[in-house]
């Protein structure tokens, strides 16, 4: 009987795969030193071509390069290239646009809205009270705060100031269901009333039938009713379900701080004095002087 080994194969056995590996190796060692040479490398271009489009595919990537993520990655950035080529094109247009503007105003000599100095104060949430949004700040009528004036901060408009003391107001936040803000679309200049809503997004009413906001566009204050100034940023248009609503812009922290302007308001114009009637006896003067200009 043939003796078996201490790990219970046959001798022949082991020495054939030793055999086998053995082979391998030196294979392996060989294509090596082919592929170092010049003149044997080329007869194995095609085979390598081959396999490398079989495994990376049509688009000549490695299979390494998938492993590691590095597609993705360049994908990645081949799309953020293209993205800011877009926008380097709306850049343009925008520059140009706004010299445009601006010429057209200084033609028809267009008064915009009057530079207002505003209060920075630091406001904390409030929860008790009427109202269920509600900040309190920490400057009054003697900082200079004014009855109405609206609270803005980095992101847009907060609210409105409703209770007016000497060292503290009380801002109504526009996300409460009882306020109410005149607000258009900035590109498609539709008109609406926004008032807050219970799932933190604004809800919209007085639509026209024939006409809605386009997805994304900014909400501003339209300045109707002269509650609140012209151009203020409210939030962003969305379309849910079939209903707009808007996005708020405000930035929402209860230790940050805003900056109350006073509202926009505009003085009754004085009456102007009649003016005096000419007197009878210079009648005749100026009759006599025409007829003398058509002479």
């Amino acid at each position: 009987m043939a003796r078996l080994s201490r790990s219970g194969q046959k001798p022949g056995k082991r020495s054939a795969k030793r055999l086998i590996l053995f082979v391998f190796i030196f294979g392996a060692a060989a294509l090596v030193v082919a592929q170092s040479a010049p003149q044997i490398r080329h007869f194995f271009d095609p085979v390598r071509t081959v396999a490398g489009d079989r495994l990376g595919g049509n688009d000549s990537v490695t299979l390494w390069a998938r492993v590691t993520g590095q597609v993705a990655r360049e994908r990645r950035i081949k799309d953020l290239e293209a993205e800011v080529r877009e926008l380097s094109r709306y850049k343009a247009a925008a520059i140009s646009m706004a010299e445009r503007l601006e010429a057209y105003e200084n033609i028809l000599n267009l008064m915009g809205e009057p530079p207002v100095r505003g209060v920075t104060a630091r406001v904390t949430a409030e929860s008790d009270g009427p109202f269920a949004q509600t900040l309190l700040a920490n400057a009054g009528r003697a900082q200079g705060v004014e009855p109405g004036a609206i609270a803005v901060n980095e992101g847009g408009l907060v609210g409105r100031v409703i209770q007016l003391g000497e060292l503290s107001s009380r801002i109504l936040l526009i996300t409460d269901f009882n306020s109410r803000v005149p607000v258009m679309g900035e590109v498609s200049g539709v008109r609406a009333i926004l008032y807050g809503g219970r799932d933190g997004l604004g809800s919209l009413t007085d639509l026209p039938e024939r006409s809605g906001f386009i997805e994304g566009e900014r909400i501003l204050t339209s300045a109707e009713g002269g509650a609140f100034p012209r151009g203020l940023v409210v939030g962003e248009a969305r379309l849910l379900s079939g209903e707009w609503r808007v996005k708020y812009g405000m930035a929402k922290r209860s230790g940050g701080y805003v900056q109350m302007v006073p509202p926009p308001m505009i003085e009754a114009p004085e009456p102007v004095a009649t003016l005096p009637q000419a007197e009878e006896t210079d009648a005749p003067a100026q009759a006599s002087a025409a007829q003398g200009v058509r002479q």
